[in-house]
């Protein structure tokens, strides 16, 4: 790299960043979309084609980005995309106030983009694209929201392609015991965590902590608060750039809901209102509002399970005394229920508990959101709240306990389909047939050690 960078922040402008590939200081730009799996997808650029002409134009990507499952094969199912339509191209257009430095990858910056199709039209089934739809129906009553996510990981020895080698069995993870807020544990992995933080500040999050959790290498990372979109687009970047980090110290880092028989990785889910105008929390004014809103997320919860659960892993969190919720409930600092209010003042707020690391950060925000609208639109009451343990309680709904009934719920949701139309409804449901048939047709591990010689 030739000389430091001359920017003061790692956020610039598309001046800046001609500057700095004019003196050769940047070679190379991201252009990332996210897709449904909330991983990020797109083109490395020269960065003085991005400059000349990308950052103007946009760039192309295969449509098929939004219609394939985990591992990337061409499925059936999907309207937008499939071989009797030719797989044809959207249009990536760069969002530029996502513009930024990369500090974990030598001359390289990023870009996130708004996916469109040709003629200027969104693509409604964009992650992005649905989170900022909500975002627009809060915009028309003046409100904005704002969002954290606390995401949870499990660090291990051996790094990805090892793990692949051995087909993810016989892993040695980073802590041997539960380090839940051990200092002593924590620092034996601390050149690791302490690499990801300061990329991520130097990245221009707002890093708060970072601390042990209670499976062995579990770890989690916590940001401030921003807006939603903001939040989003940071959680996609931290979730990437934590995956290439590891990678860097020959570990690695899996995010998925659950592991294996003990904890599984959340990703809590922090959300409030705001005033356009000011920026004022709503929530903390007027709570007429904040319990619709809160009764519309209880009352939309199941409903819209499957965009904060998007996986058959997902649902093996669900189980009681696990801190993943199984009660549709609310609670005041009360972490067995599925909703947690927290938070006085300008800080008030509700912590949803259900997703985990899994989860695709702008379809489950979206979620909340479409949910507290409908409560908000509806007028509903906000039910008694949870004083004890919610995974005893009586007299309430449960979380759905598979993808399949998730599947089933989304599918029959009136809420989901006044909020997000009936293409966004369809692609997603199809994305959750996908799953379902590739877990149905698979011969797992537990299957053949059951069943080889005793069965």
């Amino acid at each position: 790299m030739n000389g430091a960078l001359r920017i003061p922040s790692p956020f610039m402008t598309l001046d800046e960043l001609r500057t700095e590939v004019e003196a050769g200081r940047i070679d190379t730009v991201l252009l990332c979309l996210t897709d449904m799996q909330g991983r990020l997808q797109g083109k490395r650029m020269h960065a003085r084609f991005f400059v000349d002409e990308v950052a103007a134009h946009g760039a192309e990507a295969c449509n098929y980005l939004l219609a394939v499952d985990v591992e990337m094969n061409t499925v059936d199912g999907y309207e937008m995309s499939s071989w009797a339509q030719g797989y044809g191209d959207f249009v990536m257009a760069p969002d530029l106030s996502t513009l930024m430095v990369v500090p974990w990858l030598e001359a390289t910056a990023l870009c996130l983009v708004d996916l469109r199709w040709e003629d200027g039209g969104d693509v409604v089934a964009s992650p992005r694209q649905i989170l900022r739809a909500q975002l627009d129906r809060l915009a028309e009553r003046g409100w904005t929201a704002n969002a954290g996510s606390e995401l949870e990981f499990i660090v291990f020895e051996n790094s990805y392609e090892d793990a692949w080698d051995r087909r993810y069995t016989g892993l040695t993870p980073a802590n041997r015991y539960n380090v839940d807020y051990s200092m002593l544990g924590t620092a034996r992995v601390e050149p690791l965590i302490r690499a990801i933080r300061n990329a991520m500040a130097g990245a221009g999050m707002r890093v708060e902590d970072s601390k042990g959790e209670c499976n062995l290498g579990q770890h989690e990372i916590n940001f401030r608060y921003a807006d939603a979109l903001t939040t989003c687009d940071r959680h996609v970047v931290f979730k990437n750039g934590a995956k290439e980090i590891a990678a860097q110290h020959g570990s690695s880092i899996t995010f998925m809901a659950k592991w294996d028989e003990r904890e599984g990785n959340s990703c809590h889910l922090h959300l409030s209102l705001a005033e356009a105008e000011g920026g004022a929390n709503v929530f903390a004014t007027d709570d007429a509002l904040f319990s619709s809103f809160l009764a519309g997320a209880i009352a939309g919860l199941r409903e819209l399970t499957l965009l904060l659960a998007p996986n058959v892993n997902s649902y093996k969190r669900f189980a009681a005394g696990s801190f993943a919720p199984t009660a549709v409930a609310w609670g005041n600092d009360n972490r067995t229920c599925a909703f947690r209010v927290v938070g006085h003042g300008p800080g008030r707020r509700f912590e949803c508990r259900l997703p985990g690391g899994d989860v695709n950060p702008y379809l489950a925000v979206a979620g909340l959101v479409a949910a507290g609208l409908h409560g908000v639109e509806q007028g509903l009451e906000l039910p008694e709240p949870c004083t004890g343990n919610a995974y005893a309680a009586e007299d309430v709904e449960h979380v759905p306990t598979t993808l399949r009934e998730a599947r089933d719920l989304f599918a029959a949701s009136e809420i989901a389909r006044t909020a997000f139309g009936e293409e966004v409804v369809r692609h997603y449901v199809n994305m959750a047939d996908v799953e379902l048939a590739a877990y149905d047709a698979a011969v797992t591990d537990w299957e053949r050690v059951r069943g080889f010689e005793r069965l």
